[in-house]
């Protein structure tokens, strides 16, 4: 017979004193920290502990006593289900404290470097409708909200379009309104989950694997040029054409018109074939007098007009006069290469995913310039002295690693290469903390700027100019 598990304890009356790292909050009870979603410092609660480890456990409010005085009330309907936007409730300066704060903590407590003063976090103009860019799941077992199943109302039919609930592959939450990007995307999703319905179509069943009906991708432009990217689960020529068609004629404006047919397993799409139902593959972005080509599978900087501000950052601190050779590294699409190749003498793009490097080389050649090369492949295998013996050695490294940072090697191979400035790009402030740890024996931080590339989330890039000692 199965051990019945030990239900946690309620502790009442606890004071929410900070916020932590993944969003969430803390409590303090006697030498226990706890972590609580969706809460504020300064707020009185209830908690039902739901996790406990050695020294902290995970809890969730049962009740809310006193409201801090920092709150304010969230705008979107589907705040504290959705997950996608933790910290509605803060006011958008309380987030930005926080913010500035994680970067200053991760970087002395982790880094354990020489700091110069950080400057205050830029934020972003826009912090409702500021992503190009926004995938929703069809399913057809919505998640139903406490409220909906304490109700007496029976729910026949349980399609949605939206976003999967966190933690849950198979649940998925039928979304009204979304407040990230332009309306125009509300308009499209919600005409789709209206259409599919009325026509019988069949939403996808994320457990058996079956249905129609399985995503869709809507991309904007600062041009107001639009995607959407319709993806279907198995191949049905009247069904397909007829939404694709109904699309077509409600929204003129969509400029690029795709679909999918996708039989596998997960929902990625890049090694998947793209079919134009109308206009062009592609739409355009552009970004001062430089255009780039955005197709169904490429990277951009979902907040297009904050990711201006940090290239321009970038460029700022990497302080180029012309005659220099910069390496680029995790050059994705290769927007910050071409961003600054127009001020370098020459730039190396060094990136993982071939088809980024093939858009970086079409971004190039829209744009005429002809002073950066490119080249695909694991950074460490790559990046070698080899390399750079053959190559040059760099004056300038940008360098922009995904969450996890720096391979071991790559830290090795700049420390060899001895660039007179490294410009580190980073999402994650800890990681970057642990690599800025490791090229403390060459270089020195001189300058430190977070930006705010994603309000309403915990997260936060930071941009490092090191200097070599």
């Amino acid at each position: 017979m199965a051990r019945k598990k030990k239900e946690l304890p309620v502790i009442e009356q606890v004071e929410i004193v900070d916020v932590a790292a993944e969003g969430k909050a803390i409590a303090r009870v006697n030498d226990l920290v706890v972590f609580v979603p969706f809460v504020a410092p300064g707020d009185i609660v209830d908690l039902q502990l739901h996790r406990r480890k050695h020294k902290y456990a995970e809890g969730r409010v049962l009740k809310i006593h006193k409201y801090s005085d920092v709150r304010t009330e969230p705008f979107c309907s589907h705040f504290g289900i959705c997950g996608g936007c933790k910290w509605q409730h803060l006011p958008y300066e309380q987030q930005l404290f926080y913010k500035q704060k994680q970067v200053e903590d991760n970087l002395i407590r982790i880094g354990k470097i020489s700091l110069p003063e950080i400057s205050p976090i830029k934020g972003s103009s826009k912090i409702q409708f500021y992503r190009n860019k926004l995938e929703f799941t069809f399913s057809n077992k919505s998640w139903l909200t406490q409220e909906e199943l304490n109700s007496e109302q029976t729910f026949d039919c349980r399609n949605a379009l939206g976003f999967h609930i966190p933690g849950m592959f198979d649940k998925v939450l039928d979304i009204k309104k979304c407040w990230l990007q332009d309306d125009i995307s509300n308009l499209i999703r919600l005409e789709i989950r209206k259409y599919t319905i009325e026509h019988n179509y069949p939403f996808f069943d994320l457990r058996e694997q079956s249905g129609l009906m399985r995503n869709i991708i809507v991309r904007t432009a600062s041009t107001g040029e639009i995607m959407l990217i319709v993806v279907f689960f198995r191949k049905d020529t009247e069904k397909i054409q007829a939404l694709m068609s109904h699309i077509a004629e409600v929204f003129p404006q969509i400029t690029s018109l795709l679909y999918v047919i996708n039989h596998k397993a997960n929902d990625t799409i890049t090694d998947q074939k793209v079919h134009v139902f109308r206009g062009r593959d592609y739409i355009i972005e552009s970004m001062e007098d430089l255009q780039f080509k955005i197709g169904p599978k490429s990277f951009y900087q979902t907040n297009s007009e904050q990711a201006y501000e940090l290239y321009k950052i970038v460029r700022d601190f990497a302080g180029l006069n012309g005659t220099e050779l910069v390496y680029d590294l995790y050059t994705g699409t290769g927007t910050i290469a071409n961003f600054i190749a127009s001020q370098a003498h020459k730039v190396i793009g060094i990136e993982y995913v071939p088809e980024a490097i093939e858009d970086a080389k079409v971004n190039s050649a829209l744009n005429g310039i002809e002073n950066i090369l490119f080249y695909a492949g694991d950074m460490k295998d790559i990046l070698t002295q080899d390399f750079i013996n053959e190559h040059g050695r760099p004056d300038v490294i940008i360098t922009d690693p995904p969450r996890a940072g720096m391979h071991d090697d790559v830290i090795k191979t700049i420390l060899f290469a001895e660039p007179g400035k490294i410009v580190y790009v980073s999402c994650n402030p800890a990681t970057q903390a642990r690599d800025l740890g490791l090229l403390d024996e060459k270089y020195k931080v001189t300058r430190v700027q977070p930006v705010d590339m994603f309000p309403h989330t915990h997260h936060v890039e930071n941009v490092v100019l090191l200097k070599k000692k």
